[in-house]
């Protein structure tokens, strides 16, 4: 506490000062000690301290004083503008300097524009503006995209002959550069009689900002001395534009010209290292950072989190983060968007709980990171709560991508219904929005909602794009629809002039193969214009799985080993072809090339989420707190299960066990351990919803079916590639999947 009398109650009433005279002389005020706290006021009830002494000792009289606690409040962080505003009230004849103070202030405010309804009211008051008043009336022009009235301001400027003064020269070219109106910043730079760096870079920024990057360029060649603002300007214009290289090559440069970088450079260096990988160069600079003393610097050091989290190295990362003593919204935000970034989703999760617990405000940026990972998991319960967070905290923010994350999510975690419900109510929607539901409409294997809503897109406008139809040729995939899907892949090329990628084909060629056209799904392979990935190669060697087609079988194996000699997937499909057809010497020899190579299968995983808390599941796992529990509901499973006559398919596990052993392995697959501790954990009648990494197999589908019957429970599962809906003994799939 600065002070300890209390705090008064500031009203423009209170405060109606009589009008100033003559202010005692200048030194006795700049050294009066009530003014001298100001230099070490922190936050808003200091500064009301401060204003009171000021008043008892009558210095609330002198315009000095007043235009101090009003600069104190407009411009620094630990201010307030609302009461630089009541200070103002009532200020009879505010002289120019307050009048420039109040402009500043809300040129760095979240409503720029109102600077100019203050300029025009201090027109009105019959005081001239100075060359003082236009760079910050300017910038809110620029800040606010309000052209006209910059136009209007320049008018002023050139009746009041100061278009020769260089600041108010440099801020014409960028307010009219930031907008847009590159001639008009040009022309100004023309005309102007000093041409410094400071025009230059503000002329280089715009162009840049635009994505007119060989005029930026022209522009830096021509100036006749660079400082770290052109460097700076130039690096971040190639960085932005996604020209990672070229922007770390003028990294390089700067330092060659014996220009020392400073904390912008850096953060557009670190920027472009993320963006490109460049992890080396990136840790070079951390140790300049380090070497020059800018170690604590805590906007440098989130821009070093979010570099090698984006790098890959994640451990670095946590270790900087964990090294931050004050840390900001900025330095959780980027931590956990770095797990999710690289898949790390159940850390994402807990670091996000422990953002909660820290009392830190999270906000939209943190929700796009967050949303993702609770899509992939599951989470359901903290996708409910962090949309309820939303609508209760940002009402007012109008966030195309955030509702088409909470989309996403609602979809991803089973809850169809809510995603519709988020779908309906966005106005107005985007082409990510549209493209978000028909993708969640498929995956839930609802076809003709999917397409009807695809056509409805069309109607309102939208014209759909390369996402869109990988929506939708993926549920004419899930739903076995082969000349509807035929009729739109056609139409995407002809219509739509989209060319086909591979994920375009991937989807075609599993529609044709999973309905048994291998000549269909042969000739559009061929047809490609580039060569099929190992997912166009998978997706046909399961169909040929699904078919039994052997002889295709080892042809589609062959093309798969040599693009991915590694991945274990390939090998564990042909051998479960070969071992549908009973040839067990060459389910042998598979199975001994995967284990001379050392790879093992993908164990299955399945996750539940229970009281907001991700349960996770391994094929025969025994780890969980509550094991002895779930195995007891697994025996009591498989007991009702027998009793419903159901057979397990032990056809494609290994040949080498018995089959009383075949069927123990089957029923701990990991999916059947998260429906048993769902059932154990949750009320009856409640939904069970889980998520596997793998496709579900045969036997598991035909016992979830009866088990939903069984218990009279809705289970939804999603798998590698679709949701099945398990009710009443039917799965949503209808046994095509």
């Amino acid at each position: 506490m600065l002070l300890s009398s209390p705090s008064p109650v500031i009203s423009p009433s209170s405060l109606h000062f009589p009008p100033t005279t003559s202010d005692p002389p200048y030194k006795l005020l700049k050294t009066h000690p009530s003014l001298s706290l100001l230099s070490k006021c922190r936050d808003i009830e200091n500064l009301k301290q401060i204003h009171s002494q000021i008043i008892k000792t009558g210095l609330h009289n002198t315009q000095f004083a007043l235009s101090k606690l009003i600069e104190f409040c407009a411009i620094s962080p630990f201010g307030d503008l609302s009461y630089a505003l009541l200070i103002f009230a009532c200020i009879e004849e505010p002289n120019v300097f307050i009048w420039n103070t109040i402009i500043r202030g809300h040129s760095l405010s979240s409503s720029p524009i109102l600077a100019v309804a203050f300029y025009v009211r201090m027109l009105l008051a019959g005081v001239e503006p100075n060359s003082y008043t236009f760079p910050f009336l300017l910038k809110s022009c620029a800040q606010a995209t309000a052209t006209q009235q910059g136009r209007q301001v320049h008018a002023h400027i050139l009746k009041l002959g100061l278009e020769t003064d260089a600041f108010v020269h440099t801020s014409l070219i960028s307010m009219y550069a930031r907008n847009g109106e590159l001639e008009d910043a040009h022309l100004v730079f023309d005309k102007g009689s000093l041409r410094n760096a400071v025009s230059f870079t503000a002329l280089i920024t715009g162009y840049a900002s635009a994505g007119y990057l060989e005029d930026a360029r022209k522009l830096f060649d021509d100036i006749p001395v660079r400082d770290v603002i052109s460097w700076n300007a130039i690096i971040a214009g190639y960085a932005q534009s996604g020209r990672y290289k070229e922007a770390l090559d003028f990294f390089h440069d700067m330092l060659n010209s014996n220009v020392q970088p400073n904390e912008s450079t850096l953060v557009s260096v670190l920027s472009a290292c993320a963006q490109s990988g460049s992890l080396e160069l990136g840790h070079w600079a951390r140790i300049w950072i380090e070497d020059h003393g800018l170690g604590s610097n805590l906007h440098l050091v989130n821009s070093l989190i979010d570099m090698y989290a984006k790098c890959g190295d994640l451990e670095t990362a946590r270790g900087l983060f964990d090294g931050i003593h004050q840390r900001d919204r900025v330095s959780w935000n980027v931590m956990i968007g770095g797990y999710t970034h690289k898949g790390h989703y159940k850390e994402a999760l807990t670091l996000f709980r422990q953002m909660q617990q820290s009392n830190e405000e999270p906000n939209d940026v943190t929700f796009l990171s967050i949303l993702p990972a609770c899509a992939h998991l599951g989470a359901l319960d903290l996708g409910k709560w962090i949309h309820a967070y939303i609508d209760r905290n940002f009402s007012n923010l109008s966030n195309d991508a955030l509702s088409t994350s909470l989309i996403d999510m609602y979809a991803k975690c089973g809850n169809i219904d809510a995603a519709k419900q988020v779908f309906d109510a966005m106005r107005p929607k985007t082409l990510a929005s549209w493209n978000a539901m028909i993708s969640g409409l498929a995956i839930h294997g609802h076809a003709d909602m999917s397409l009807g809503l695809f056509l409805k897109m069309a109607d309102e406008g939208f014209k759909p794009d390369d996402i869109t139809f990988v929506s939708v040729l993926s549920a004419c995939s899930h739903a076995g629809l082969v000349e509807v899907g035929c009729q739109l892949f056609e139409s995407m090329t002809r219509d739509y002039k989209i060319s086909p990628k591979l994920q375009h084909y991937g989807c075609m060629i599993d529609l044709l193969g999973r309905a048994g056209l291998f000549e269909e799904a042969e000739a559009l392979i061929k047809s490609m214009e580039m060569k099929p990935d190992g997912a166009i190669w998978g997706s046909l060697l399961g169909a040929c799985r699904v078919h039994g087609n052997v002889e295709l079988g080892e042809f589609v194996a062959d093309h798969l080993f040599q693009l991915e000699p590694e991945n274990p997937g390939g090998y564990v499909l042909l051998s479960n072809i070969y071992a549908g057809a009973g040839r067990w010497e060459d389910v042998a020899r598979i199975r001994t090339r995967l284990n001379d190579k050392g790879m093992k299968k993908v164990p299955g995983c399945s996750s539940i989420e229970v009281d907001s808390v991700v349960h996770e599941f391994l094929v025969g796992d025994k780890a969980h707190p509550q094991s002895k529990e779930i195995y007891e509901m697994l025996d009591e499973m498989d007991e009702l299960l027998e009793l419903a006559g159901h057979v397990p398919d032990t056809s494609e596990v290994l040949y080498d066990i018995d089959e009383e052993w075949k069927e123990g392995a089957l029923s701990q697959h990991s999916e059947k351990l998260a429906i048993a501790f769902g059932l154990i954990s949750t009320n009856p009648g409640t939904t069970i919803r889980i998520v596997k990494n793998l496709r579900v197999c045969g036997n598991c589908h035909s016992a979830t079916k009866l088990i939903s019957k069984i218990f009279n429970r809705e289970i939804i599962a999603r798998d590698r590639n679709r949701f099945h809906h398990f009710k009443d003994g039917f799965c949503s799939c209808k046994d095509y999947w």
